[in-house]
């Protein structure tokens, strides 16, 4: 499952193109990506550290999977494919919410991405593949909100833009206030 490139959309979601995913990240191209949050029945959060060899965020902590869906895939679709794919989970998911962030990342690379949060609750144990994630660990959210604060360089860009709005979104349909 090697995406070597991305769809490019404008600030509606609507595709413009497709670009290879390594220029689109050098000119900061807006395009299609998701994100994908697995908690346990217990409420910790599934987290990745990213693989060593990874071309950005080597070796930061993130979310449970991340990446773009291909031109003609349906971005759920995708995410539970790619999910399954990286951690070795299959699992339902639910959309959360869809964002546009931008940021300088390391090797002169720009995060430029309409990003699809998705949330999903499983109990299985992750079989990450080491293409892709060299650890994972399961986490309390305040552990996890506790350490972006106190080691912010750990952590990948778009995490640190994310988890906190996915818990308050995980908050809200659930009920509680």
């Amino acid at each position: 499952m090697n995406r070597e490139k991305v769809v490019l959309v404008n600030e509606k979601d609507t595709v413009i193109g497709e670009m290879e995913k390594l220029a689109a990240h050098e000119q900061g191209k807006l395009h299609r990506a998701f994100s994908v949050f697995i908690f346990n029945e217990n409420g910790f959060l599934l987290l990745q550290q990213r693989a060593n060899d990874k071309y950005h965020g080597a070796g930061l902590w993130t979310n449970t999977c991340c990446s773009h869906p291909g031109l003609n895939e349906g971005v759920k679709e995708s995410a539970i494919e790619r999910l399954e794919y990286e951690m070795g989970i299959k699992c339902e998911l639910e959309f959360l919410f869809s964002f546009i962030y931008r940021s300088e990342v390391e090797n002169n690379l720009i995060e430029h991405e309409y990003d699809h949060v998705y949330c999903g609750v499983t109990d299985m144990h992750p079989y990450p593949n080491a293409l892709e994630v060299q650890a994972w660990k399961w986490a309390k959210p305040e552990t996890i909100l506790n350490d972006l604060n106190e080691n912010p360089g750990n952590y990948t860009v778009w995490f640190k833009k994310i988890f906190e709005r996915v818990m308050l979104a995980r908050k809200k349909s659930s009920g509680k206030n």
